[in-house]
């Protein structure tokens, strides 16, 4: 072999080596599957939390790891297929937003790490052993406190003082739904007043509700937590202002869109936070070993415009404890 002939040969090994190695680190970039509970419109600004956590990390989508996202538009009935279809990828970690999109992964694997930003009563529903080692697959961040429902009808009952029934949306699919209405009928009575719940199954049964919830004559309506209710927030709110019926909500996203007051977690910060649990389990951590987290805070918005609507004065305490205000 003349030296030509030599350099040549080292020269394809050292590019084959370097393709290779390329080839290797590609293959090697984890994958990240995002699954929501609401639609891609309605959620973007509080899912674009994880983005931005990760990248604070040092992930680069794209670069660094890849991400990927499906929708439910509101519609639990779509999470055990959305769920296929993102194990079927492969993912290392799998990030949801509710506990039935955990529930179906659930059902595929149980062994594919899952960040839940939205956990209710997770020892409850068997996801997880204790809060501080979950064992298993499942960690993340609770949604809820026990205080909230009462610190939610409290606050009901500080802008419509008096009231004596108090309406109650409900997600007919949600699996949490037996321990929400528990907690909120416990809270209810301890203030003395009456809640009258309405299972809502599909979109279209928001109108039927919002009227009867009229014919019960009903003096503020509590929007409970469901991925259906943040996708169709818009309608929730125009039909409560037809009915000229105050609403409250658990996120500042109804407020945003016509809500009248929110009292509640903020989704974005829980997406934000899910990035430092996929981080660990990326560098080796098991789910199981990683403690669920309380909502470091629960956030108070208020839409001073629709209150206006309404004919209402939201009292000058409640305001100036607010985190937003919208007038």
């Amino acid at each position: 072999m003349n030296r030509r002939d030599f350099i040549s040969l080292i020269a394809s090994a050292a590019a084959a080596q370097h393709a290779s190695s390329l080839l290797a680190q590609t293959a090697k970039r984890p994958l990240v599957a995002v699954m929501v509970g609401a639609s891609a419109a309605t959620s973007r600004r509080y899912v674009s939390g994880f983005a931005q956590g990760m990248q604070q990390l040092g992930y680069v989508d794209g670069r660094t790891m890849d991400v990927v996202y499906r929708y439910a538009g509101g519609d639990t009935a779509r999470m055990p297929a959305l769920a296929e279809e993102l194990i079927e990828l492969k993912p290392d970690v799998v990030v949801s937003g509710t506990n039935a999109g955990v529930l179906a992964i659930k059902q595929i694997t149980s062994t594919i790490p899952i960040v839940c930003i939205a956990l209710t009563d997770p020892v409850g529903v068997g996801l997880i052993e204790s809060d501080a080692r979950p064992g298993g697959q499942v960690t993340g961040i609770l949604i809820t406190v026990d205080t909230l429902p009462g610190k939610q009808l409290e606050l009901a009952l500080e802008v419509s003082p008096g009231v004596g029934r108090i309406g109650m949306l409900i997600g007919a699919s949600n699996p949490v739904r037996a321990v929400a209405r528990r907690n909120a009928e416990t809270a209810a009575a301890a203030f003395g007043v009456k809640l009258v719940p309405v299972e809502i199954s599909a979109p279209d049964d928001l109108d039927a509700a919002f009227r009867l919830l009229a014919d019960e004559q009903v003096g503020i309506v509590l929007v409970l937590q469901e991925a259906m209710f943040l996708s169709e927030r818009r309608r929730i709110a125009a039909l409560a202002a037809a009915a000229r019926v105050p609403s409250l909500y658990s996120f500042r996203e109804h407020v945003i869109d016509g809500g009248l007051m929110s009292y509640g977690t903020d989704l974005r910060e829980s997406f934000y936070r899910s990035a430092s649990y996929v981080d660990r389990i990326l560098k080796g951590a098991q789910p199981g070993d990683l403690p669920v987290e309380l909502p470091t805070r629960l956030e108070l918005a208020i839409n001073l415009k629709t209150a206006a609507a309404l004919g209402l004065t939201v009292p000058p305490e409640v305001v100036a404890r607010a985190d937003e205000v919208i007038e």
